[in-house]
C-alpha cells in the first residue's frame, strides 16, 4: 500500500503529503545499474523511472504476478514504442527474462483484448528469454529460487557479479529457502521487514491464523533469518502503510540496530 494512502487522514499519511520523498513511498520496484535491469513493475513505475532518471531498460524482471508488482506492465509499451508504426523501436526491446514457472502464467495477464504478453510480443515491445533455474545477463549470474505457496509462485533472486552477491526477497518469501546454499553469506540481502505487530493503526493485532501469517515473517523473524544465512547488510523494502510507522521511525529504529536499513523512494545502493 502506497503511503500516502490515498484519501487517509492518519499522522503518517499527513505528513507524506507535506514532506514528499522520503517520507512519501511508492511501489516496490528496484533498479540494477550494472545491466540495466529493472525489477518488478509496480502500477506507478513510469513516474519512478521519470524522478529516478533512468535513461535505459535492457531486461526486465517479475518476481510474482501479485497486482502490486506487475499493474505497471505496460510502461514496456510507454518506453519503446513507435507511434508511427505502433510498433516497438527495435533498439529499445526489452528482453523479458523470467523463470519458466513465471513464464508460462504471464497470459494470465489480461486486457479487456486478452492476454497482455500476447500483444507486446508481437508489437516487438518485448522478447521473452525464459530460463529454468540460472541464466546469465551481461557479466551477472542469476539463480532463481522458487518459494513454495501452493498454487501461487514467487521467487527470490540471487544476483552475483565477481565476488560480490545480492540476495532479493522483496515479496511473499515464507518459507524462505535457506537451505540453499546460493542465499548463504549475501553482502547484501533486500528483503519485506516482515510483521509488525505493535504500534498498528487503529490498535490493531494480528491473530495467530492472520491471513498474513501465511506469507509473511514477523519482523523479529526476519532480522532473525538476515542472521541465520549471514547476510553482511540488511536492506528493508516493500514497506506498508498500514504499519503506522513513518519515515522517522524506522531511522530510529535503524540506530538501533547494525548494519541494518530501510529502503526509501530513489534511494541508491551500492556493494
Amino acid at each position: 500500500m502506497v503511503i500516502p494512502k490515498p484519501l487517509c487522514r492518519c499522522r503518517v499519511c499527513e505528513e507524506a503529503r507535506r514532506k514528499g520523498v522520503p517520507y512519501e513511498r511508492t511501489g516496490p520496484s528496484a533498479f540494477m545499474h550494472d545491466e540495466n535491469i529493472l525489477i518488478d513493475t509496480p502500477a506507478d513505475i513510469a513516474c519512478q523511472l521519470n524522478r529516478s532518471r533512468i535513461e535505459r531498460i535492457d531486461h526486465l524482471m517479475l518476481t510474482h504476478l501479485d497486482p502490486d508488482h506487475v499493474e505497471g506492465l505496460r510502461v514496456v509499451e510507454q518506453i519503446t514504442l513507435d507511434f508511427r508504426t505502433w510498433r516497438a523501436y527495435p533498439d529499445k526491446q526489452i528482453r523479458l527474462v523470467l523463470p519458466e514457472q513465471l513464464d508460462d502464467r504471464l497470459s494470465s495477464i489480461c486486457s479487456v483484448y486478452g492476454p497482455l504478453i500476447d500483444f507486446f510480443e508481437e508489437q516487438g515491445f518485448v522478447k521473452r528469454a525464459p530460463y529454468r533455474e540460472r541464466t546469465q545477463i551481461g557479466k551477472v549470474d542469476v539463480t532463481a529460487i522458487p518459494v513454495d505457496r501452493g498454487s501461487q509462485v514467487s521467487f527470490v533472486y540471487v544476483f552475483e557479479k565477481e565476488d560480490r552477491k545480492i540476495v532479493y526477497a522483496l515479496c511473499d518469501i515464507k518459507p524462505f529457502p535457506e537451505e540453499r546454499e546460493e542465499v548463504q553469506g549475501a553482502d547484501l540481502l533486500v528483503i519485506q521487514p516482515g510483521i509488525f505487530e505493535d504500534g498498528l493503526k487503529h490498535g490493531f493485532h494480528y491473530g495467530k491464523d492472520h491471513i498474513s501469517r501465511k506469507t509473511l515473517y514477523t519482523f523479529e523473524e526476519t532480522m532473525a533469518l538476515a542472521g541465520r544465512i549471514q547476510a553482511s547488510q540488511v536492506l528493508f523494502s516493500h514497506i506498508e502503510e498500514y504499519w503506522n510507522r513513518s519515515h522517522d521511525d524506522y531511522a530510529a529504529l535503524e540506530e538501533k540496530l547494525d548494519n541494518v536499513c530501510f529502503a526509501h523512494d530513489g534511494m541508491q545502493v551500492s556493494i
